[in-house]
């Protein structure tokens, strides 16, 4: 009778972290912005030389003092908020963008609505069945094919389920564009172009 229990309390444990197991690999990052971290440093750069540079002229005129160097380190920062990189990653049927102001995500299998808008900065706009929605650079999704990957099998599960109506087409020259960027990558590192 001990040994059922305490089988069965194995099989209860067992069970559990399987189910954690589940859970973690439902929240797994399986791909991410490739140039994310580079981008971050560019950021970094741009900051600390334009400290680094209003410093040096206030050297140069002898205008030194703690007042202008408070604000030169305030532009610094309002520069780097105005240069920080969107983190994008993807997961199993999720897609998230994390900003300075915080993190946005949309399940992708839950899709309701693909769009791009338009304006200096394109944007492909994300919207799923709980409302939530996200907007990533389309030259982000070119720039990195398992992100496209992770979106294209997501929306497709949503078109199935026939939640996805609005986007098609969005989706269509999206991938239409990443496998022309693709070919091209390819006979320019074959030395075919």
């Amino acid at each position: 009778m001990e040994s059922e229990s305490e089988s069965a309390g194995m099989s209860g444990r067992g069970s559990r972290s399987g189910g954690a197991a589940a859970a973690d690999e439902e929240h797994a990052v399986l791909a991410e912005d490739r140039s994310w971290v580079g981008d971050l440093w560019a950021a970094c750069f741009c900051s600390l030389s334009l400290i680094v540079l209003l410093h040096l002229v206030d050297l140069a005129a002898g205008t030194v003092e703690l007042g202008r160097t408070l604000l030169w380190a305030v532009l610094a920062v309002l520069l780097f908020a105005v240069l920080y990189p969107p983190r994008v990653t993807a997961g199993h049927h999720w897609f998230c963008v994390r900003g300075l102001l915080g993190e946005r995500r949309v399940s992708t299998d839950l899709l309701t609505q693909v769009a791009r808008r338009g304006g200096v900065a394109q944007r492909i706009v994300l919207k799923d069945v709980r409302g939530r929605r996200v907007e990533v650079d389309p030259v982000t999704l070119a720039a990195n094919p398992l992100l496209w990957l992770e979106l294209e099998r997501g929306a497709r599960k949503a078109r199935e389920r026939g939640l996805l109506r609005d986007g098609s087409g969005v989706l269509r020259s999206l991938s239409d564009r990443i496998e022309s960027d693709a070919a091209r990558g390819v006979f320019e590192a074959s030395g075919l172009t």
